[in-house]
């Protein structure tokens, strides 16, 4: 079931490039045909992020799914979470999220959910394809479709995440880095609303072209920098539509999606609550944090990278929270996808409740360390028999100390060599080992080394 638009996160390119007003069109309308064709009541909710084609492509999907009948509720600059939020609880049985996440500006996606709230299956999006070519009578009159603000559900979102911390912030002082993106407004107001003393930066999009530019998730150095100058409590940075987040402690250490899940959990499993005592993590999570979590009687259970495979050992196996190193946290209770704003509250009334800093309990464990090397080849392909032997040499040698994993890149042409030790010179022995082998067999060469003791995963 090859799909020629929609890729593993909707359809994304360079707006008005690749991904053209005409093409959202079209999208509308195929996706309008779909409603009809399967019955699904004529209501569909968008948000958009903040990049300068947010509204243009907005435009031209709304005027699609009109066009056939379909009316539109606008919920303007939003947060993906808020159009999950609004899609399963509201009226409408489909979401779109205009919005490239993490990307630079000029990129942008159009990303679809069914009225659960989560991404809509493969088999959908292929039935939308085929109907985007369609030339079915539109309505005239009464049966077009109406397109109108509604402003009413995003205040039931923000009510929704105030409800989540009844015992309130006030007295705390938390920086929030914006990413210049679709929380910019709804992170600093919700944390205000809830009595929190809000120090908030990168927070004016100003001509569209500014989101994730300058600060976000994805550059946590800028919030670690500005929650040690400020002495706050702790820092908050979200990624460009805020389905993740990143925090800094006091004294600018960086705590990841790893951290965030094992301070969470530990604090739910001393109190009774982590019903069962499971919690989600991928291969890339560090092994100090499942050490960690051992030694407390919790099971750390690990999948592919990617926030659906996370999404699916969740339901498989109750547990009540899971995400990724890069800050992608699913708290089942709350929402069947990342919602970086429930994260946030969520790691600080575990602050405010326990009555402990964020710099106390970065402490409760040391990562082991990690490294990333990125290969580049020209073909992905034989790399499994080429490293064979050397693969299981290095689990002999790191058997009860570390692991390694290996995946090639789903959407460039890269080999991802992870090693991890308790012993950083053990790691970059493997690690070279491992690298100097694939860059002689294919041809390849090292396009970076990460080293994720300390920083962040992807």
């Amino acid at each position: 079931m090859k799909r020629q638009y929609f890729g593993t996160d909707g359809v994304r390119g360079v707006a008005n490039a690749k991904l053209t007003p005409e093409l959202a069109f079209q999208l509308g309308a195929g996706a309008a045909q779909w409603m009809r064709e399967n019955g699904e009541a004529p209501v569909v909710v968008i948000g958009r992020d903040t990049r300068r084609s947010g509204p243009m492509l907005e435009a031209a999907l709304s005027a699609g799914f009109a066009a056939y009948g379909v009316d539109v509720d606008l919920l303007g600059i939003a947060p993906t979470p808020l159009v999950s939020y609004a899609t399963r609880t509201g009226r409408a049985r489909m979401g779109i999220v205009v919005s490239a996440s993490h990307n630079p500006a000029p990129d942008n996606g159009i990303k679809f959910m069914g009225h659960d709230g989560r991404k809509l299956p493969d088999e959908t999006e292929f039935r939308i394809e085929q109907l985007m070519s369609e030339t079915a009578n539109r309505p005239t009159g009464v049966g077009v479709g109406l397109i109108a603000p509604a402003d009413e559900l995003t205040e039931a979102y923000l009510e929704f995440l105030m409800a989540q911390v009844p015992e309130r912030l006030d007295g705390m002082r938390v920086v929030v880095d914006g990413a210049n993106g679709a929380a910019y407004q709804l992170g600093p107001e919700v944390l205000r609303r809830l009595g929190a003393e809000v120090i908030a930066i990168n927070v004016d999009p100003a001509d569209g072209m500014a989101i994730n530019a300058t600060g976000g998730a994805t550059k946590p150095k800028v919030v670690q920098a500005a929650t040690a100058e400020a002495k706050a409590h702790i820092g908050v940075a979200f990624d460009g539509d805020a389905d993740r987040v990143i925090f800094s402690d006091g004294d600018g250490n960086l705590i990841n999606g790893d951290r965030t899940i094992a301070l969470w959990a530990a604090h739910e499993h001393a109190h009774g609550q982590l019903k069962p005592p499971v919690v989600v993590g991928t291969v890339m999570s560090n092994g100090g944090v499942e050490a960690y979590l051992t030694g407390l009687g919790i099971q750390f259970e690990r999948t592919n990278v990617g926030d659906k495979y996370v999404a699916q050992r969740l339901e498989s196996t109750g547990s009540r929270v899971g995400g990724e190193q890069s800050g992608h946290i699913i708290f089942p209770a709350y929402g069947p996808t990342g919602d970086g704003l429930t994260t946030m509250l969520q790691v600080l009334r575990v602050l405010r409740v326990s009555g402990r800093t964020a710099a106390e309990v970065y402490r409760d464990f040391d990562n082991w360390p990690q490294l990333l090397v990125n290969i580049a080849v020209e073909s992905k392909d034989g790399w499994e028999a080429l490293l064979a032997e050397d693969l299981a040499a290095a689990e002999t040698r790191l058997a009860g100390r570390g692991r390694v994993n290996v995946r090639p890149s789903g959407t460039s042409p890269l080999l991802r060599v992870m090693v991890e030790a308790d012993d950083a010179v053990l790691r970059d022995e493997i690690a070279d080992s491992l690298t100097a082998r694939l860059v002689d067999g294919l041809r390849g060469h090292v396009e970076g080394r990460i080293d994720l003791t300390h920083d962040l995963g992807d």
